[in-house]
């Protein structure tokens, strides 16, 4: 890879080792934040963009719990408002605004999002979701995010419907209803994007670095390659594990809830060009999604299902959720899905505050964020898209209780590494499919490839990642592993057969970067 302009953002196994040297020779720090999901590296770029001296640590990898099982949606907060959650639907919009305009212009795209009208929905229904989709329009303008942005909310013809979906049923189609949303390229590759944006703000971010104990004002870590110990002691311990929050603070109760999706290949759906937007049967608040999504897939979702018990690594769909799935998404296709067409599949738990609510689908997305007897800051609840907020709270109330010397929030006006947007991303002489994946850093895997014209081969037929991206991901993104590539830095590994098949590429990265070094 060429060499960088900005190397503080460059996350490496050689600088992975550089910094834990560091830590162990000055282990005092003003915030150490635990979780490398989204909320707990947006929590490490906030505080050292406030000029903290600031850690986070991750037991894996980026991204590894639930901020790689989302939707891969950036959305205004439109269920909340059916909820009469008015607050937290705004602020969903707000940040969703921010994500658009300035955070990751790069990463996140205007995605529309098309209610076909079929016989099954009735012409109230029908008034029901137009009324929905109105206030969502209003909640786009009171969060100041243009129509040139994200488009008003409008009725379509049949023919569009069709365009944009096209096998939906034409049997009794009365056209469709269109809105507008955000959509995340992927929900990982913001993850490190954030860690990276981090780490050039002068944060030390280290993954594979367990925290065995946590306290207020210390954390035991344990490196768990080497098994190596170290004790740093911390004005402010920032608890962001979200699923997980639980167990690094005994006294946070939560519920989690499983959302499951399945995922097809793209043809199966007929070159979608929208969120297929599909009533759940008897509902008048959900909906099942069939969302485009990278490498040439389909994402459908979404569930909603109390999820008791341990919190696995990996959670995994149950068969009536899939069942669930393709019977209500089947209720809008001319010819229905089997389970003989789904490529994969993946399921997420939301890290929800246990309330006296029964259903999990009632809980407020809201975030809290809970200082212990001890001094230790948790931050949970919420959802993707308001991480940024979440963060900026977790902060401030670090900053109050330790009464650090901090600057304030600066995250509303600060891209992450690679954005870039209007004219200056049309001057960038790379594919699209690469700009959507890595922004203004595109270039720099058309540099490889015109260094070494191998690197653009494939990791794979058919899979639309080259060789010269496994390098990028080793040198610059932090990955460790063939996991850490084919899971989250690309998400080959969504599909099993994929996945064994680009596992050579893989490895034949890891070789190359050895001999490099």
């Amino acid at each position: 890879m060429t060499h960088d302009a900005h190397p503080a953002t460059a996350l490496s196994a050689a600088r992975r080792a550089a910094d834990l040297t560091a830590l162990g020779d000055r282990p005092e720090v003003d915030v150490l934040v635990i979780g490398g999901g989204v909320t707990g590296t947006g929590t490490a770029l906030d505080a050292a963009a406030r000029g903290l001296r600031t850690v986070l640590v991750e037991r894996a990898d980026f991204a590894f719990g639930t901020s790689r099982w989302s939707s891969k949606l950036v959305h205004g907060g439109l269920r909340y408002l059916a909820g009469g959650r008015v607050g937290i639907a705004h602020e969903s919009a707000v940040e969703r605004g921010v994500l658009l305009r300035t955070t990751a212009p790069h990463l996140v795209r205007p995605l529309p999002q098309l209610v076909p009208l079929l016989p099954g929905i009735s012409r109230a229904q029908s008034s029901l979701i137009r009324a929905g989709f109105a206030a969502g329009d209003a909640l786009r303008v009171a969060a100041r995010t243009s129509a040139d942005t994200l488009p008003r909310s409008r009725r379509v013809a049949a023919a569009e419907a069709l365009r944009l979906a096209p096998t939906v049923r034409r049997a009794g189609l009365r056209g469709g209803l269109q809105a507008w949303d955000g959509q995340l390229v992927d929900d990982a590759r913001l993850v490190v994007a954030l860690a990276r944006t981090a780490a050039g703000a002068g944060a030390t971010v280290l993954t594979r670095v367990e925290a065995v104990a946590a306290t207020g004002d210390s954390v035991e870590l344990r490196d768990t390659g080497t098994g190596a110990s170290l004790t740093v002691r911390a004005r402010a311990v920032i608890n962001a594990t979200g699923v997980w929050a639980g167990e690094v603070d005994r006294s946070i109760e939560l519920r989690p809830s499983r959302g499951t999706h399945l995922v097809f290949d793209a043809v199966a759906f007929g070159g979608l060009g929208a969120a297929l937007t599909v009533p759940v049967p008897g509902s008048i608040s959900r909906f099942v999604f069939a969302l485009p999504a990278a490498h040439g897939r389909v994402y459908l979702g979404l569930t909603d299902e109390d999820a008791p018990g341990p919190i696995p690594d990996e959670p995994q769909p149950n068969e009536s959720e899939i069942d669930f799935l393709l019977d209500t998404i089947n209720t809008a296709l001319r010819e229905p899905l089997t389970r003989a067409d789904i490529r994969g599949r993946f399921a997420g738990l939301r890290p929800l505050l246990k309330t006296a609510e029964d259903s999990t689908a009632d809980i407020s997305r809201e975030h809290a964020v809970r200082t212990s007897p001890d001094g230790l800051i948790t931050v949970v609840g919420g959802k993707l898209t308001t991480y940024r907020q979440m963060a900026e709270d977790a902060v401030d109330a670090a900053v109050a209780s330790a009464g650090l010397p901090a600057a304030a929030c600066r995250t509303t006006r600060l891209p992450l590494v690679g954005a870039v947007a209007g004219a200056a991303r049309d001057r960038i002489d790379a594919p699209p499919v690469l700009i959507e994946r890595y922004g203004s850093e595109a270039s720099r895997i058309v540099s490889a490839w015109l260094a070494d014209p191998a690197l653009r081969e494939p990791v794979a037929p058919g899979i639309d990642v080259t060789a010269a991206e496994f390098d990028f991901a080793i040198a610059r993104e932090g990955a460790l592993t063939v996991d850490d590539l084919l899971d989250r830095r690309t998400r080959i590994g969504l599909v099993a057969a994929d996945r064994a098949a680009a596992l050579p590429a893989a490895e034949a990265a890891f070789a190359r970067a050895t001999v490099a070094h």
